[in-house]
């Protein structure tokens, strides 16, 4: 699958759900995306072990979605992408 970078606001919250339609050689398909915010301090990782902590987060997270991009983290959060996987995606496993 290829992947296009999309531009969308800066939003104010925890979450942000994000539909996208796109069509591809006339074929439209939906996408529904999920930004959330993880705070470092509410991670039952140490603050030096961040990568387990993003581990637990992804592993932890509703299975309806899957992991679509990780971004760049700061002192203070890591905001992460999830994509709302298909009904036949989440019923295969």
């Amino acid at each position: 699958m290829g992947v296009i970078g999309i531009e969308v606001p800066e939003f104010v919250g925890e979450q942000q759900d994000i539909q996208v339609e796109v069509k591809i050689n006339g074929i439209t398909k939906e996408y529904n995306y999920r930004v959330e915010i993880f705070y470092w301090e509410e991670c039952d990782f140490s603050i030096e072990n961040r990568v387990e902590c993003i581990r637990n987060i992804i592993s932890s997270y509703n299975k309806d979605w899957q992991l679509a991009h990780i971004g760049v983290p700061n002192d203070d959060y890591i905001p992460i992408t999830f994509r709302k996987k298909k009904k036949t995606e989440s019923t295969r496993f």
